[in-house]
């Protein structure tokens, strides 16, 4: 009678239990499955995002490119229109906003709120009108083969999730240090992906290292003088302040990238920079674009973190939105001032932050103290997380430029120098030949002073020279390459 009883409960138990597990969202991401712990492998993901666009006609997956160890490149095409081709996209006349994540594959948030945003828009329709003046591409993983170097002490100060990515490529270089010169077969695809799709606003995803303070998501946003005056008014008078307003009404304030002044002290002082174009936020200055750089807190939680970039996504998708005829409007007017106003004209090559410019700004801190360390003599930071602190501290946000070259009309590229032409064709640099044999008064530069740098960095040698400028007559035979900077 008991062992029925027994028996009957366990039954009646299991049929509850698969009630449950029948009514559990057959569309929850493997993060949320996970109580917000861990991010899916490489598999999965893809896997996910192939579901989406057998379920969704708003979605299309394909793939831009091939890993060096054989992966593809993910792409998911959002289009409530179903506009996917480069061809209907450009007709459609929306804006083309490019969100990618795991550049870093260890700073991987991006993918897991992105997935999430996705499913949303696509499977329940929420939020529909994201869509209306817009069309989303989004790179859930770019550096697929360090994503799969998978362990949980890959990233060892950061606070989720339990196991990640690693932070390089198979070949051993870092995809956000190589925009310019595009030596990573995973960098030369997403170059022809971005001439093919031309987006107009873009976001990278990472996560940060060093210090401790209370902000959640902190962001880079090019605004200073390497980037045309149009898309500058954009970025520091509508773009920032919409979102700064959108995401403190959530409860996600946002900061500046906190890079301090001095590193032992936060009260020196936050510094600003212009970014090379080596780096993705540098490298849509240069090509007249709003390349957005999301920069998450390592030191909150995971589940924290996704959230915040949840919250953002949204807004980035709602400025896109509300601005989508400024947007374009500041995309062309730039490019045309790049095309009629370089040629003759100085361009900054280099910049320093100005110490002589700041402005004093509210910064949401934590308490710390320095801390004499018996292992290196010198003083360390304790951070106190559990005393907030309200800091008013200078901001010194003014770069003022160090090095500039006047630009020519035209370059002129010997044959020989096909690794280069190769490149140049990547960034869509239009390039001619000249049609017959040709000697030429030219300017060109002659080196002095050269000292190369000890060891290697990212698969190149560094060098540092002086230059001076030299005229002469060089004869240039037929075929020679021919680069206008119009």
């Amino acid at each position: 009678m008991h062992s029925t009883v027994i028996r009957g409960w366990a039954f009646l138990l299991l049929v509850l239990l698969g009630s449950l597990l029948s009514q559990e969202d057959p569309w929850l991401t493997y993060y949320e499955k996970s109580n917000f712990k861990r991010t899916p492998r490489y598999r999965e993901t893809v896997e996910f995002c192939q579901r989406l666009a057998q379920a969704s006609p708003w979605v299309k997956y394909t793939r831009f490119g091939v890993s060096p160890q054989g992966r593809d490149l993910p792409l998911v095409i959002v289009s409530k229109d179903g506009e996917f081709t480069p061809e209907q996209i450009r007709q459609s006349g929306k804006v083309v906003v490019l969100v990618q994540a795991g550049i870093h594959a260890g700073e991987i948030d991006g993918k897991d709120a992105g997935l999430m945003l996705v499913r949303d828009l696509a499977i329940h329709h929420r939020m529909p009108e994201l869509l209306d003046r817009v069309i989303l591409l989004f790179i859930p993983i770019f550096n697929v083969d360090g994503h799969e170097r998978f362990g949980p002490y890959n990233r060892i100060n950061q606070n989720g999730p339990e196991e990640m990515g690693w932070r390089v490529t198979a070949q051993n270089l870092n995809l956000n240090r190589d925009f310019l010169k595009a030596d990573c077969p995973e960098m030369q695809a997403w170059l022809r992906m971005f001439n093919r799709y031309l987006p107009d606003l873009l976001m990278d995803i990472h996560v940060t290292d060093g210090a401790d303070y209370q902000y959640v998501m902190t962001y880079g946003l090019e605004a200073g003088d390497n980037v045309a005056p149009p898309l500058r008014e954009f970025n520091r008078k509508v773009l920032q302040p919409f979102l700064n307003l959108k995401m403190a009404e959530d409860g996600f304030p946002l900061s500046p990238y906190v890079a301090l002044r001095d590193r032992n002290d936060l009260r020196r002082g936050l510094v600003n920079w212009v970014a090379s174009p080596r780096f993705s936020n540098g490298y849509g200055a240069v090509q007249n674009r709003t390349f957005y750089l999301v920069e998450n807190h390592m030191l909150k939680d995971y589940h924290t973190r996704v959230t915040a970039t949840y919250h953002f996504l949204i807004h980035f998708l709602e400025a896109a939105n509300r601005y989508a005829e400024r947007i374009k409007q500041v995309v062309r007017e730039s490019d045309r001032l790049t095309a009629e106003e370089l040629p003759g004209h100085y361009l900054p090559l280099d910049f320093r932050t100005s110490f002589r410019d700041s402005i004093i700004i509210k910064f949401l801190g934590v308490d710390y103290e320095k801390i004499p360390s018996e292992i290196s003599g010198s003083d360390w930071l304790v951070y106190h997380p559990d005393r907030l602190r309200l800091f008013r501290i200078p901001f010194f946000y003014r770069s003022v430029a160090i090095d500039s070259v006047q630009v020519p009309s035209v370059y002129l590229i010997p044959r020989e120098w096909q690794v280069l032409l190769d490149r140049l064709a990547l960034h869509r640099v239009k390039i001619h030949r000249l049609k017959r044999d040709t000697t030429l008064l030219v300017k060109s530069y002659r080196f002095k002073n050269v000292r190369w740098r000890e060891h290697p960095y990212e698969g190149r040698h560094p060098v540092r020279f002086e230059s001076e400028g030299i005229q002469e007559q060089r004869f240039y035979p037929a075929g020679t390459a021919v680069v206008f900077l119009n």
